[in-house]
């Protein structure tokens, strides 16, 4: 886990609870697979197994959320992703909440994500980011805004 910075940490804490639904501080391994999928990494049957087996050293099927950061750590810091990729995952995210395809997303889904990734972020604090990006006041967010903003480019 020390390889990971608190920005990877957070990520994988919200990746964590999202999938610990009953709130119980494990996730049970079959998650795991999707979990990596939706961190971009897509994993065959065998190679899965493998990496649980590793973690799941008891074989409980379950998880603790130490457990899970040290396997997703193997991910993270393999390599940094080149730009091309994570700019390739942005525009994907970008189009999953752009559900009309309409070239644009709303400032009330681009707040609902900031309170995704950050919980602790405070309305007003939320308001004046959303009054920076949407700096037109169309409360709208096209592609090149939100990569400005996912990116800070």
């Amino acid at each position: 886990m020390e390889e990971l910075d608190k920005s990877q940490l957070q990520l994988l804490k919200n990746a964590f609870d999202a999938f610990d639904h009953e709130k119980k501080g494990v996730i049970s391994t079959d998650m795991i697979g999707t979990i990596l999928e939706m961190l971009g990494h897509e994993l065959d049957e065998d190679t899965l197994n493998e990496i649980i087996t590793e973690v799941d050293v008891n074989a409980t099927g379950e998880l603790q959320f130490s457990d899970f950061c040290t396997l997703a750590a193997k991910f993270l810091t393999e390599e940094e992703e080149d730009d091309e990729a994570i700019i390739k995952e942005l525009r994907e995210a970008f189009r999953l909440y752009d559900r009309e395809g309409n070239g644009y997303i709303t400032t009330d889904v681009l707040k609902e994500i900031f309170k995704e990734l950050d919980n602790s972020i405070t309305p007003e604090d939320l308001d004046t980011m959303i009054e920076e990006i949407d700096s037109d006041g169309s409360g709208t967010v096209d592609w090149d805004e939100f990569l400005e903003v996912m990116t800070g480019e």
